[in-house]
């Protein structure tokens, strides 16, 4: 369920994580997300179009997205026009807050267990993996694939994985044949098409 895993993945402005180590920092921005939601849980019900206000303050900082957008375009990323390729990259920004702020719809209060980390040292690419714990419903298994930029030194989130299924691979099979039979407009197009839906919370 890829609305479980994408919760997680936001931090607090009022607390910003530090970058310096991948495993630390998806666990302190898990901790900072799952507290600011608790305190702003009634304003968040009383109007869901926070939710966009949030993951734009909280999310994009911890978030690699124009990388992610790069990778989700492939090989057709060297076939777009510079002009169009920053314009995608613009709207799959704004693609990303959307689609996580309709994920926050999920968050009732859950649980995360993390693995242990791992040696990092010497690398620029780990995977964080996670349990996500619910009485009500059975555990799903999470991962966030990080990279450290080579500018920065700083950790960021790409990917996002829950029970195996890739946020950035679907999304990049999703696109793959609009791109191949109607170009990157049309692309655009329907990811503006889903920017413009109302965010509606999930049900309990």
């Amino acid at each position: 369920m890829l609305t479980a895993m994408m919760v997680i993945l936001t931090a607090s402005s009022a607390h910003a994580a530090k970058q310096d180590d991948p495993y630390l920092m998806i666990q302190e921005v898990a901790g900072l997300t799952f507290e600011r939601m608790k305190k702003e849980k009634d304003a968040i019900k009383q109007d869901p179009e926070l939710l966009r206000k949030v993951m734009e303050e909280e999310l994009l900082p911890y978030i690699d997205y124009r990388f992610s957008a790069f990778k989700v375009l492939g090989k057709y990323a060297q076939k777009v026009p510079r002009e169009k390729l920053l314009e995608f990259v613009s709207v799959f920004r704004e693609y990303l807050i959307t689609s996580y702020a309709v994920a926050l719809g999920y968050y009732d209060d859950q649980f995360v267990e993390f693995a242990p980390a791992i040696d990092f040292d010497g690398r620029s690419d780990v995977t964080v993996r996670a349990v996500i714990k619910d009485d009500e419903r059975p555990d799903i298994k999470v991962a966030f694939k990080v990279r450290k930029d080579r500018k920065s030194n700083e950790w960021q989130a790409y990917d996002m994985v829950a029970e195996g299924i890739s946020l950035l691979s679907s999304k990049r099979s999703e696109f793959e044949s609009v791109l191949r039979q109607d170009g990157i407009d049309r692309v655009i197009e329907l990811m503006r098409e889903s920017i413009e839906q109302p965010i509606v919370l999930e049900e309990k």
